[in-house]
């Protein structure tokens, strides 16, 4: 319905407009400060983008009740694995949240959520442009590898800390006879990540292949 679709055009700039202000202020920081600003990025802007990431579960809603057609599993994995990584991982560990890691990871982040809000802002308005179509469908097959990467390499760095601090770690009390060492949970989320990293890759080139035309371009030349 038209008022469904407002309502997205409307989210789709809000999360618009969060992305860039955290994408700008990045730059700008690293122009102005240099490598300073690296390590003071989380407490820069930690907050707005908690936000935006904890607005973007709305989306799994949005595909629950029918008003975006994307599909779920992929939207999901990907929308977990960023709060996973930002609010278990970097918000509990204030060691981690100084490493350059962080910063690379906000940047790869923003980079595609920037893109993909424009593009999703727009073309619920029926605004399509032939190089922002193909920019977001096919820049994000570039970047979600390495912002896998990144969050593999942020959950590695956090290891030491979570080990030494104990943070999760659970005892569990009697009758239980075992505990839950969060380390080896890390550890095995880490397998998980780059298992859905496929599938999600994969849904990508069909994403991409189903807005371009590739498919259909092969096909009149065959």
């Amino acid at each position: 319905s038209f008022t469904m679709n407002m309502y997205l055009v409307l989210y789709d700039l809000m999360q618009f407009c969060g992305h860039s202000w955290i994408f700008t202020n990045m730059i700008i920081r690293f122009m102005t400060f240099g490598k300073e600003s690296l390590a003071d990025t989380f407490h820069s802007i930690g907050f707005v983008m908690r936000l935006c990431q904890l607005l973007s579960v709305l989306e799994i809603l949005h595909i629950l009740i029918g008003i975006d057609k994307s599909r779920l599993l992929p939207r999901f994995l990907q929308i977990t694995e960023r709060i996973i990584v930002l609010f278990v991982v970097i918000n509990s560990q204030e060691e981690v949240q100084g490493k350059y890691i962080v910063c690379v990871l906000f940047f790869l982040w923003n980079l595609i959520d920037v893109i993909r809000y424009t593009y999703n802002m727009l073309a619920r308005m029926g605004i399509y442009y032939l190089p922002l179509t193909w920019l977001n469908f096919s820049l994000c097959i570039l970047l979600y590898p390495l912002s896998v990467l990144a969050k593999g390499f942020a959950i590695c760095v956090s290891l030491p800390y979570f080990e030494s601090f104990g943070t999760y770690s659970i005892k569990l009390p009697f009758p239980f006879t075992f505990s839950i060492y969060f380390p080896y949970v890390l550890k095995m989320y880490l397998l998980v990540l780059f298992a859905g990293m496929c599938f999600i890759i994969q849904n990508l080139f069909s994403e991409r292949a189903a807005h371009l035309g590739i498919g259909n371009i092969k096909n009149k030349r065959s």
